[in-house]
């Protein structure tokens, strides 16, 4: 039976034994990002739900998703997909054996998180 008395210590080396690296905080925000697209589709979701439940609830939903605080969470939302997209490309880049030197690896992050923003600009200036 294994020893249930281990101490007061922890099971495996966690986020106090690593100083923060640029290429696990940007795989742990791809984890994030895809978790609150989810929020942002909801909400998206929601606003169709309320368009066809009538024009009452429409005005309401409208109004959430046109507010500052709507438009805060649309304009993090499509932060969130591109900075998504691009950290997947990046894991399937690193899943063919390429860039897998910590160099790149942390150049490929910083580019993901660069890249997103310039993205989410483009975005919000066409669209």
């Amino acid at each position: 039976m294994a020893d249930v008395n281990r101490g007061n210590r922890p099971l495996s080396p966690h986020l106090t034994i690593y100083r923060p690296q640029w290429t696990s905080m940007t795989s742990i925000l791809v984890r994030i990002t895809g978790n609150g697209l989810i929020v942002g589709a909801l909400l998206i979701v929601l606003w169709f739900v309320a368009l066809a439940a009538g024009p009452e609830a429409f005005a309401v939903a409208d109004a959430v998703i046109t507010s500052w605080f709507g438009d805060l969470i649309m304009i993090l939302s499509v932060w969130a997909l591109w900075y998504h997209l691009l950290g997947g490309l990046r894991h399937l880049i690193w899943d063919a054996g390429y860039m897998l030197d910590v160099n790149k690896g942390e150049m490929l992050g910083q580019g993901a998180v660069i890249a997103a923003t310039l993205l989410t600009v483009f975005t919000a200036i066409v669209v």
